[in-house]
C-alpha cells in the first residue's frame, strides 16, 4: 500500500495546462469526452455537470442521454428513461463521427439501459472508436432519491464494470457493489476497492470518501493490487449537489487529454475541492448546493 498522494491545491495547477489544449496538440486532435448519463433539469449534476466540467478543462463534450429527470437542488420528482434502442443510436452516432478520447457513464436508471451501454461501448471500443471508460455507478442522489433500479445493480457488476478503466463508487455505492456494510475507516475503503477491482474486473477503482468520516476527505485508488490515498481537508459547508458526477467527469476529461490515471485523479479531486469552495460565495437553489464548475472563469474573467 502506497502512502497518500500529494494533491494539487492551487487552482492553476489543477486545470492550467488543460485550459489551452491547442498549445500542445493541433486542432485536428481536439480532445473529446463522451458522457452517457441522465439529464438534471436544475443543471447541477448529470449531463449538465459533465459538460461544464469538460469545458473547464478545455475538452469538447459529447453526450448520449440515458434518462430525463425532473429535479432541483431539493430532490427528484420524476424520471423518464430513454428507450434503450434510441440510447444506442445516440452512442453510435457519436462514435461513428467523433474521435472520442474518453467515455464516462452516470445515471443509467435500468438494467436494460446498463446492458445497452455495455454492448455499445464494447462494440465501439473494439473498433478503436471510443477511449477508456470511467464508470460512475450512480445509485442514489444526494437527496436520497433512487436513481438505479435494484435489478440493474447486478447488470452493472457483470456487464459494465468489467469494461471500465476506472469505476468511482462513493462509500454507499462501494458497499452495495461489494455486498458489505459501508466503510467505517480508510482501511475499509482500501479493502472494498480491492474487492471491486479483483472480483468485478475493473482496471482501477476509486472509492470516494467525501461522504465519509474524519477531518480529511480521503479517496482510495486501487490499481492492479496497489492502493493509494488522495486526501484534502474536509470543508465545513452545507451538502453539495453533483460532486460525484463532477469528479468522474473531470477524470474523464483529463484522460481524454492524455493525462496518466493517477495524476488525473489528483487533479480532478483538487478541481472538485475548489468548485465546492467557490459555490459557497453564490449558492444556487435552496437545497444541496451545486458546485461551481466554472470557478476558474470567474477568477480570470470570461473569454473575450
Amino acid at each position: 500500500m502506497a502512502g497518500p498522494v500529494p494533491v494539487p491545491m492551487l487552482w492553476p495547477d489543477v486545470i492550467g495546462e488543460s485550459k489551452m489544449p491547442n498549445a500542445r496538440m493541433p486542432m485536428a486532435q481536439m480532445p473529446i469526452a463522451l458522457s452517457i448519463a441522465g439529464s438534471d433539469s436544475s443543471g447541477g449534476a448529470g449531463i449538465q455537470a459533465d459538460l461544464k466540467t469538460f469545458s473547464a478543462f478545455g475538452v469538447y463534450g459529447a453526450t448520449a442521454i440515458a434518462a430525463l429527470t425532473a429535479q432541483n437542488t431539493r430532490g427528484v420528482t420524476g424520471v423518464h428513461a430513454v428507450p434503450a434502442p434510441f440510447l444506442a443510436e445516440q452512442i453510435d452516432s457519436v462514435a461513428e463521427d467523433l474521435d472520442v478520447g474518453s467515455v464516462k457513464t452516470g445515471m443509467l436508471a435500468t438494467a436494460e439501459i446498463v446492458a445497452t451501454v455495455a454492448d455499445a461501448y464494447a462494440r465501439h471500443r473494439a473498433n478503436g472508436r471510443l477511449g477508456p471508460l470511467v464508470v460512475d455507478p450512480v445509485m442514489v442522489a444526494t437527496s436520497g432519491d433512487i436513481l438505479l433500479a435494484p435489478d440493474a445493480v447486478e447488470t452493472m457488476r457483470t456487464r459494465l464494470i468489467p469494461l471500465a478503466e476506472l469505476v468511482t463508487p462513493n462509500i454507499e455505492e462501494a458497499a452495495i457493489l461489494t455486498g458489505s456494510a459501508p466503510a467505517k475507516s480508510v482501511a475499509d475503503m482500501h479493502e472494498q476497492a480491492a474487492i471491486i477491482g479483483q472480483q468485478l474486473g475493473a482496471h482501477a477503482v476509486l472509492v470516494k470518501g467525501g461522504h465519509g468520516f474524519g477531518p480529511n476527505a480521503t479517496d482510495v485508488l486501487w490499481v492492479g493490487g496497489v492502493t493509494r490515498e488522495y486526501a484534502l481537508p474536509r470543508q465545513n459547508v452545507p451538502p453539495s449537489h453533483g460532486t460525484g458526477c463532477t469528479l468522474s467527469a473531470a477524470i474523464a476529461a483529463l484522460l481524454a487529454l492524455g493525462v496518466p490515471l493517477d495524476e488525473a485523479v489528483g487533479r480532478a479531486k483538487a478541481y472538485l475541492w475548489h468548485a465546492i469552495a467557490a459555490a459557497q460565495a453564490a449558492p444556487v437553489g435552496h437545497g444541496a448546493r451545486p458546485v461551481d464548475h466554472l470557478y476558474a472563469i470567474r477568477r480570470t474573467g470570461p473569454p473575450a
